[in-house]
């Protein structure tokens, strides 16, 4: 039996949902969690070092790379290819508030939608 993810922590819910390519037909979409949306904005925006964002996150280094690098890699397939790209779902917990707040995106590990 797999051993259970643990949330990770984001500092707030992504203000913009998605984003469309303008001026051309969409060719499908690229999805990408709120924890990778997450470690995104550490990483290239707050320009935090591995190290210090995965401790933000709650997550081991090695762990927070995993992350960093599928949401580069989907959201450079994205502006690449003209698909949309949704942020949504993912296990996580928002940093700060007292009171917990997940989603689960389906599709994975026979985890199932909340």
């Amino acid at each position: 039996m797999p051993r259970p993810i643990k949330p990770r922590f984001v500092s707030a819910y992504p203000v913009m949902a998605a984003f469309v390519p303008r001026g051309i037909a969409v060719t499908g979409e690229g999805l990408i969690s709120v924890e990778e949306f997450e470690a995104i904005r550490l990483s290239d925006f707050e320009h935090l070092d591995q190290e210090s964002a995965a401790s933000m996150m709650g997550v081991s280094r090695h762990t927070f790379g995993r992350l960093l690098a599928k949401a580069r890699a989907t959201v450079a397939d994205a502006l690449v290819t003209g698909k949309e790209l949704r942020i949504e779902g993912g296990n996580y917990e928002i940093r700060g508030r007292g009171m917990k707040r997940r989603r689960c995106r389906g599709g994975g590990g026979g985890r199932g939608k909340e």
